[in-house]
């Protein structure tokens, strides 16, 4: 299933097992060619949702840390999830990395999003936020597809 069409959801967690746990079941909404644009800060809760993720398509779990360093990373799976980090690069140079060309070859989960300039439309949007020591709220939303009302 696509983001197209579907309405933002916050979920709640207060630990990074209940965090995973939310990629893990966001794992069965996705489809080949899905991007899913992870935001949030520093220690927010966007690697443990792709642990979880990797988790849910049947990937191993245990492997997954965030690819700051190496920039991309692969999991397979039911898909073949596509893990990018761009926290260390400019926008500019999001566009040498062809994340629009992994994302046709199964799953892409980016996380610091914000430093691409011009994702797909029609990419999940996942937002965390920090609501506490521990706790934090996951907005789960779609990107608009090009043609349609936001």
């Amino acid at each position: 299933m696509t983001a197209s069409g579907l309405r933002a959801r916050t979920i709640h967690t207060t630990s990074e097992s209940e965090t995973s746990a939310v990629g893990e079941a966001f794992a069965a909404r996705v489809a080949p060619g899905d991007v899913i644009l992870l935001f949030g800060d520093l220690g927010a809760g966007k690697t443990a949702f792709v642990r979880g993720l990797a988790r849910g398509l049947g990937a191993a779990d245990a492997e997954v840390t965030s690819p700051t360093f190496t920039l991309v990373q692969e999991y397979r799976g039911r898909l073949t999830l596509y893990h990018a980090d761009l926290y260390r690069l400019a926008p500019p140079e999001v566009v040498d990395l062809g994340l629009d060309e992994l994302a046709a070859q199964g799953l892409l989960a980016v996380e610091w999003a914000e430093r691409w300039d011009d994702p797909p439309p029609g990419a999940w949007t996942i937002t965390f936020e920090h609501e506490g020591d521990r706790q934090r709220a996951i907005v789960i939303a779609p990107l608009p597809r090009e043609g349609a009302e936001a």
